[in-house]
């Protein structure tokens, strides 16, 4: 009789815990309900350079390092064309980087003006905290920013245990070294504990990088685009057709889960904790 080599095994271990550790975004999704802040002074910087953008254009590449989503901007057809029109000649590296080096100052300037909590994040994250989730935070924001985003935060009541932005990895989103840096300073494992809750569709690439879960928020940041009080006066049936538009994207992105708000995750983490104890991974 012939024995099967045990190499011809493979053997699976699987998580049953809870979660350990929920790491949210900042601007859209904890602070800065639509994300306003950054869109405002992408537009800004491309005025000052001679090339006005929409809206649309300015929020395109959300959620990727800054520099990077001003070059992304200028990749953007319409954009492109408008740059040669204005400038006899492409946008080169050099005119990012002079873009990059207005933004900066213009951007701290004007955070404060768009730091308010989204309603629900206190809330949320204190029941976190009871659960015992440890909660982290990544940004493409730079370290100068992410600081006036701290202090700001703080002086509301939240204070991630760990943040971490776009200047502190060697990549930013959607590779998932922010997560991976947030979970080596929190100290859990493994990595299917973690959830990665954030509202730009690159965000939640970088959660799934990582190795967690990812979940998205349709209406608070960047994919509407619109402040609470704009947000609030739409017509039910307006609300809905953004909301059919965009659950379906951030699914595609692989998303696990997709709400509206943060104000809207507590069932997602029981929900995500009950499929842990069966052993599913993300």
């Amino acid at each position: 009789m012939q024995f099967t080599n045990e190499r011809e095994f493979t053997y699976a271990r699987s998580y049953h815990g809870p979660i350990r550790a929920v790491i949210f975004d900042w601007a859209g999704t904890t602070m800065d309900f639509g994300c306003m802040a950054p869109a405002v002074v992408f537009q800004k910087v491309y005025e000052k350079a001679g090339v006005p953008i929409s809206m649309e254009e300015a929020r395109f590449p959300m959620g990727a390092h800054k520099r990077v989503h001003i070059g992304l901007i200028s990749e953007i057809p319409s954009v492109r064309r408008r740059w040669v029109e204005a400038h006899g000649a492409e946008p080169t590296d050099k005119d990012v980087g002079k873009m990059f080096d207005d933004f900066v100052p213009m951007q701290e300037a004007c955070l404060s003006d768009y730091s308010t909590l989204i309603p629900g994040t206190l809330e949320v994250v204190a029941e976190c905290r009871k659960r015992g989730y440890k909660i982290g935070s990544t940004s493409g924001y730079l370290p100068g920013m992410l600081a006036i985003n701290q202090r700001d935060g703080e002086a509301q009541g939240y204070s991630p245990d760990a943040t971490f932005g776009a200047g502190d990895v060697p990549r930013g989103r959607p590779f998932g070294h922010m997560v991976l840096r947030n979970i080596l300073e929190l100290d859990v494992s493994p990595v299917q504990s973690v959830v990665k809750v954030d509202d730009t569709l690159t965000g939640i690439e970088e959660g799934l990088n990582a190795g967690g879960w990812g979940v998205g928020l349709a209406i608070s940041g960047n994919e509407v685009g619109l402040t609470l009080e704009e947000w609030n006066a739409l017509p039910d049936e307006v609300k809905q057709k953004h909301r059919d538009r965009i659950y379906p994207t951030m699914y595609q992105r692989g998303a696990h889960y997709v709400v509206d708000s943060i104000a809207d995750l507590i069932p997602v983490f029981d929900d995500i904790e009950a499929r842990l104890k069966r052993g599913e991974k993300p």
